[in-house]
């Protein structure tokens, strides 16, 4: 399981021209579900989110988490974070979970953020076509997966 964690000033997304989620300070999170990802990757991965300290304190220091800070949260999922660009010039997604498996993974995700951070968690409509807008603060984007646990 991936996740971009991007830190904004301001992001939503919309479907079909509503809007389907929106905050101010916070972040918003892509996630993508692979193939073999499962309930622990889930756990982990929010947990990690829910604690990563990126946002400023009284010093300017990156040291408080998004509910530290007061931030909003918002996850999109992004099957193409398991992109392979290994041959040729067209991206295969073979890695990239089934939506019957992906679909559930990432609701849990979700609901189990908003357990971790006491946050309601804006969302992207699974599947859909959507339309994502941010204003990137710092700009800080972390990219995080559950494979490679650093």
């Amino acid at each position: 399981m991936r996740a971009i964690l991007q830190r904004t000033l301001e992001a939503s997304v919309s479907v079909n021209n509503q809007t389907t989620a929106a905050i101010k300070s916070g972040l918003l999170i892509l996630l993508g579900v692979e193939d073999g990802d499962v309930a622990e990757d889930v756990e982990w991965l929010s947990g990690k989110v829910a604690r990563m300290r990126i946002f400023a304190d009284e010093e300017g220091k990156m040291n408080r988490s998004v509910t530290e800070a007061g931030g909003g949260i918002i996850v999109v999922s992004q099957f193409t974070l398991h992109a392979s660009t290994k041959k040729g010039n067209r991206p295969s997604f073979l890695r990239s979970a089934a939506p019957a498996v992906s679909e559930p993974l990432y609701e849990r995700f979700c609901a189990t953020l908003e357990t971790e951070t006491g946050t309601p968690v804006g969302r992207g409509i699974f599947g859909a076509d959507m339309k994502v807008a941010l204003v990137n603060d710092g700009p800080v984007t972390i990219f995080i997966d559950s494979r490679n646990r650093e």
